[in-house]
């Protein structure tokens, strides 16, 4: 093809080592033989804190990226699809969400987009390394944009698990999981198994919903994480919606689920946007003018291709404390500096 005798002319000229010879750049390796580039105009912050090293650097591609131990958690240019692909189909789904959890968070863009619905009294976000909240403020004030100085914001650092044991029992009506990826070696992933959702269940009032991220969701890599982990959740609540979203500098299709504690729930899936219900929503708490979320895009998100819808209605997996999953080793998912 002729993308082919492109590469083939570039090799021979040396195009790709004349690339990397100019300049900083940083590479992730996402798995073994598939790695991402970044050129780096500028370092803003290199650190480590008492949990991990962090660094934000400026980069042509994306903006600033937020990179932790060494891989890449968010970046200017596409954060708010993130952001509220997670935050809002379940913020908009409860009729009047007035208390809500969030777990992790630190870069303060989740307790942004909470606090956008004006029904929110108490926003309570628990993330275990201060030191990343602060230098989000510091570094990337795009993330939070002031969300740290609403007075419905409660920042608690610590550990998430024990912060949401400490609410009281059917306290809280949203609960929003923007933790790490499950990683061999990585802190967080016994916040995805079903003993901690048993607990999330208990502490969401009645009417109440959980939405989680939930790692890689395209057709090569979903069965990782994705999947397994739907089929968890669905071993503890009655409804439960997987989703995704395309955010570029992720490099994948990424997955969230979304959950509902009653029974007799309207569907989140569909039930949302029928009848105009979701926009009509959106628009009466002065959201109608999302960059991002609205009803066309939530019936994009819900619509999973077939592979994907595949996997999750044949996935008999369980992710437990005592049997784990990880969307990767540690060892094999790093970072790396190029460069001056």
């Amino acid at each position: 093809s002729w993308v082919r005798r492109q590469a083939f002319k570039m090799a021979a000229a040396g195009i790709g080592t004349e690339v990397f010879s100019k300049g900083v750049w940083y590479h992730e390796v996402l798995e073994d033989g598939l790695a991402i580039s970044y050129r780096v105009e500028k370092v803003l912050h290199r650190g480590q804190s008492k949990f991990q090293t962090v660094e934000v650097v400026n980069t042509k591609a994306f903006g600033s990226l937020l990179i932790t131990d060494g891989l890449m958690q968010s970046s200017e240019a596409d954060e708010y699809v993130y952001h509220q692909s997670l935050v809002h189909p379940a913020m908009t789904a409860h009729p009047a969400p007035k208390k809500v959890f969030i777990a992790g968070g630190g870069e303060g863009a989740t307790l942004r987009e909470v606090l956008k619905h004006p029904s929110v009294e108490e926003c309570m976000m628990v993330d275990i390394d201060g030191e990343v909240v602060d230098m989000c403020r510091e570094h990337t004030p795009f993330y939070h944009a002031g969300a740290y100085d609403d007075p419905r914001a409660k920042l608690i650092i610590g550990d998430a698990k024990a912060g949401l044991e400490g609410c009281p029992d059917a306290s809280i009506d949203v609960i929003i999981l923007d933790l790490s990826d499950p990683l061999d070696g990585g802190p967080c992933y016994q916040l995805y198994t079903t003993s901690f959702y048993t607990m999330c269940n208990q502490k969401l009032a009645p009417g109440g919903i959980l939405v989680t991220q939930s790692g890689c969701a395209a057709v090569r890599d979903c069965h990782l994480v994705f999947t397994p982990l739907h089929n968890t959740l669905r071993q503890v609540f009655p409804h439960v919606y997987p989703y995704t979203v395309c955010v570029p500098s992720f490099c994948s299709e990424w997955g969230f689920n979304v959950v509902h504690k009653d029974e007799g729930a309207a569907s989140i899936c569909d039930g949302l946007v029928a009848d105009g219900a979701l926009d009509a929503r959106l628009a009466s708490r002065g959201l109608g003018e999302l960059s991002y979320y609205d009803s066309i895009t939530h019936t994009r998100m819900f619509s999973l291709n077939r592979p994907v819808r595949e996997k999750c209605r044949d996935e008999t997996r369980i992710m437990t404390v005592e049997n784990p999953l990880f969307m990767c080793d540690t060892e094999t998912h790093q970072g790396v500096f190029q460069g001056k």
